[in-house]
């Protein structure tokens, strides 16, 4: 399977672009991922602005193991040699669960101020 278009049924006219043949290294470990996902996003800046724009992530069975929102979507992909018709429903269900759980994370501002101290003093 190369490139796919999900359509994510939370979002209104919005399409998630897989790539699931030679998806890139995992972007937290570098080590295999077995999807990457391309989606809208957006976020606020500090001037208040709404900021539109791309994301991708990759999908990794190390990194994303014991979430919530993968599990299936893991079992699916590492179970499943290949996806037939019955599996493809689910799996574009899945992969819009877990587009929307990616949608759902924030960088902690206060946690990275803290951590950025503690570097610039030399503890980390």
């Amino acid at each position: 399977m190369a490139r796919r278009r999900v359509k994510d049924p939370n979002a209104s006219n919005e399409e998630i672009h897989l790539r699931v043949d030679t998806p890139p290294p995992c972007t937290r470990c570098d080590g295999p991922a077995l999807l990457l996902a391309r989606f809208p996003h957006s976020w606020t800046n500090s001037n208040g602005q709404r900021i539109e724009g791309l994301r991708e992530s990759t999908l990794c069975s190390v990194c994303d193991q014991g979430k919530r929102d993968t599990e299936a979507l893991l079992q699916l992909l590492t179970v499943c040699d290949r996806l037939d018709a019955t599996d493809f429903e689910a799996f574009g269900g899945l992969v819009a669960a877990w587009v929307e759980s990616l949608r759902q994370e924030y960088v902690d501002l206060d946690l990275l101020a803290s951590n950025h101290d503690q570097w610039h003093r030399g503890e980390l």
